[in-house]
């Protein structure tokens, strides 16, 4: 009988899993069925268009025809990369401060840079713009890796403090035994154990800068547009071209997707890190 039970169990959370899972993917599937319609196609009923409607790779060719789309994938590879590399030299450290060496306050600072998320980023705009004219860093590829990394770098700092907070102690204090000085410290014991966490973090905030498109389409405008601001050109006065912004969308996403997929063992390893003693 409690054999019977446990399997209905796993029965019905697997029907609840799969069909949240389906519901969180369908946007994308619906995205992909769009992108090989043509624009007559596109805006039809959902039906017409899954059974009375023509597949073609039409849209795909227009795109590539009418944007650079490699231009706007290497801003996006090298603005994403770089923001988490330029956001890790500054985290690290501060993290092992904050983990190891805690001063009175240290809870407060954490809250207030958190908090620092929660700010519309509308309401900073302005003054950010303005600073970007006057440094001429509008539509530059530094200027945006600059930005990205300062408002990723509460979610690296706050992660890299929770895994370095895993780590005891006594280790470090072991090596400073043994005379190694805080850049080996740091670099030969403390960077190694938290792999996993630090390769989570760099994974999910490589996917947060790659996915940002406020910044980028304020802050860009043809030679640093990442593929965001790619996704957003196929929205003008004259309408929504669905078709072609399928097609853009899943070419903007496609390579964060195949990213994701390939790394996921990796990033929940490293997003578990820590939470089971």
């Amino acid at each position: 009988m409690a054999r019977s039970v446990s399997n209905r169990t796993k029965v019905t959370n697997t029907a609840i899993a799969g069909t949240l899972g389906f519901l969180m993917f369908f946007p994308i599937i619906w995205i992909l069925i769009l992108a090989f319609k043509t624009e007559e196609d596109a805006i039809r009923a959902p039906l017409e268009i899954l059974f009375n409607s023509s597949w073609t790779t039409e849209s795909f060719g227009v795109v590539q025809a009418r944007s650079d789309y490699f231009k706007h994938f290497m801003n996006s590879v090298i603005i994403s990369v770089g923001s988490t590399l330029l956001g890790l030299l500054i985290a690290v450290p501060a993290a092992w401060a904050m983990a190891f060496v805690p001063a009175r306050h240290t809870k407060n600072v954490l809250m207030w840079m958190l908090s620092t998320k929660m700010l519309p980023p509308v309401g900073v705009l302005v003054p950010i713009y303005l600073i970007f004219r006057d440094l001429s860093l509008l539509d530059t590829r530094f200027g945006l890796t600059i930005v990205l990394m300062l408002i990723n770098l509460p979610i690296i700092i706050w992660m890299l403090y929770t895994y370095f907070k895993e780590i005891p102690d006594e280790i470090l204090e072991a090596a400073r035994m043994d005379g190694a000085s805080l850049k080996e410290e740091v670099i030969y014991v403390l960077a190694p154990m938290a792999i996993p966490g630090m390769a989570s973090t760099v994974l999910l905030n490589i996917i947060l800068a790659w996915n940002e498109a406020f910044w980028t389409i304020n802050l860009t405008s043809a030679k640093a547009a990442p593929l965001t601001a790619f996704i957003a050109s196929y929205s003008s006065p004259e309408g929504l071209f669905y078709a072609k912004l399928s097609a853009a969308s899943i070419m903007a996403i496609a390579p964060i997707l195949i990213m994701g997929w390939f790394s996921q063992k990796q990033l929940v390893r490293g997003l578990t890190f820590g939470a089971v003693k």
